[in-house]
């Protein structure tokens, strides 16, 4: 039952980055190519997409590695050791670079917001920044208590 859980978990996870790669590679150019023709007096706008979007591709990709491999710890029943911890840790280092990367695209949405006389685009720019940050912090929830069961596991394998 495990390894079935486990395994529907890792095709989960491969098909969480297929979109973002359809994203990165179709949508990114023509969202760069409108920033640019909405904002002509901005000339590295079109460049400042690419960096944002493309580069919050990496960690992305960086964090859907270390979940597999997290799973791969589950399949192995080395869940409970310090591998898990540090691939959590990575995790949130990747969710906390991501909110950042997006968080450098808000001027760019308050732009869109008065060139289009929409405020509400701004909050749409918060989305991704706050669901990575939500990411972050519940890691680091998990994080923690990993590392108590770590402890508690421990202590219980000393006295036995």
């Amino acid at each position: 039952m495990e390894k079935v859980t486990t395994l529907f978990l890792k095709i989960a996870v491969i098909l969480l980055g297929v979109p973002v790669l359809a994203l990165c590679i179709f949508l990114v150019p023509k969202l760069a190519d409108l920033s640019a023709e909405l904002l002509p007096e901005f000339v590295f706008i079109k460049v400042l997409v690419y960096i944002v979007f493309d580069g919050s591709a990496i960690p992305f990709y960086f964090a859907l590695h270390q979940a597999f491999k997290l799973l791969r710890y589950i399949d192995k029943n080395i869940a409970f050791s310090d591998l898990s911890v540090n691939a959590l840790k990575k995790i949130k280092y990747c969710a906390i670079t991501i909110s950042v990367l997006h968080l450098l695209t808000l001027p760019l949405f308050y732009l869109f917001a008065e060139v289009d006389d929409a405020p509400g685009v701004v909050l749409v720019g918060l989305v991704v920044p706050f669901a990575s940050m939500v990411i972050a912090v519940f890691d680091a929830v998990l994080q923690k208590l990993l590392q108590e069961a770590i402890a508690i596991k421990s202590e219980n394998d000393l006295t036995v």
